[in-house]
């Protein structure tokens, strides 16, 4: 079985990683956003900024979901990594509202921001960290099935298409079109909620316990074990690498209580050995001929 320890310490490592690297990006485009009062440009930062917050948050719930099983949580604590994403989404909504009233309040005001050899410097050098960082978070949330990471490396993502509208922005306003700037701003904000709105909506299948292997697949695999007449009421729940199954399995009414619980094992076995990420099987053997409907 996989070390779930070794798993959540993994996590964490990742997420340490990449919460210092958000917060340099993000002190980098505040504080030129601010000297050159390019409003897109301190959106896109604090932006970042909260990629740092999402990513304590993170860390926060990976060490919740980190705790083994106990009398109040017998399934594990594994969920608080799936409300942690929430949280995540939650704040992204936040900061999208923010921007655009940001952005509001900066039409007609007459303000002209400064466009500087620098500020180009600073954006292409925080794309190009953002690049790094969703790349290496992206890959290791799919080797280690973690919600958390997926969820901000998705968010991370989004910074560099942000962090592109932000240049293209720039480029208005140094040819005389300031009003680029908060447009810009008000479309980073799109580009967050929309963000946010996946990260809520693959939570939320998880939560709500939504079905995550095919039932006819594994009604395939159990059927073809000896023993085994038939396989009905198979339901399956949980995040990615922590998936349990129960099903009922039929047998000759005639079998010993010992035979079936070893077809019962077996049956386990087999589930795992074809699906990855399984947690717990939890088989109920049952007579062929007293079939519950």
């Amino acid at each position: 079985m996989y070390d779930m320890d070794l798993r959540f310490r993994k996590i964490r490592k990742v997420m340490i990683y990449v919460l210092f690297l958000n917060l340099a990006v993000s002190f980098a485009k505040i504080a030129y956003g601010y000297y050159t009062s390019v409003l897109s440009m301190q959106s896109d930062g604090f932006h970042s900024l909260f990629d740092g917050v999402s990513n304590i948050i993170g860390l926060i719930g990976i060490q919740i979901a980190a705790k083994p099983p106990d009398k109040e949580h017998p399934y594990g604590h594994r969920k608080f990594e799936t409300l942690a994403s929430v949280m995540i989404a939650v704040i992204l909504a936040v900061v999208a509202f923010e921007i655009v009233h940001s952005a509001f309040e900066r039409f007609g005001n007459g303000n002209h921001p400064e466009v500087t050899a620098i500020s180009f410097m600073v954006m292409l050098g925080t794309m190009a960290v953002n690049y790094a960082v969703t790349t290496y978070e992206r890959k290791a949330g799919k080797e280690l099935n973690s919600e958390v990471l997926l969820a901000d490396s998705a968010h991370t993502k989004s910074d560099i298409y942000v962090s592109l509208s932000v240049i293209i922005g720039l480029i208005a306003i140094y040819l005389g079109y300031p009003i680029i700037d908060p447009v810009v701003s008000v479309l980073i904000a799109i580009v967050i909620l929309h963000a946010g709105a996946e990260i809520i909506l693959h939570s939320v299948s998880i939560l709500a316990d939504e079905s995550q292997i095919d039932t006819e697949k594994i009604s395939q695999v159990v059927c073809n074990i000896e023993g085994v007449i038939d396989c009905h009421k198979i339901r399956t729940r949980g995040p990615p690498g922590n998936v349990y199954v129960d099903l009922h399995v039929e047998v000759d009414p005639e079998m010993t209580t010992y035979k079936s619980h070893t077809i019962s094992h077996i049956v386990q076995y087999r589930i795992k050995e074809n699906f990855e990420g399984i947690e717990e099987v939890l088989v109920h053997i049952e007579p062929a001929h007293t079939r519950s409907i």
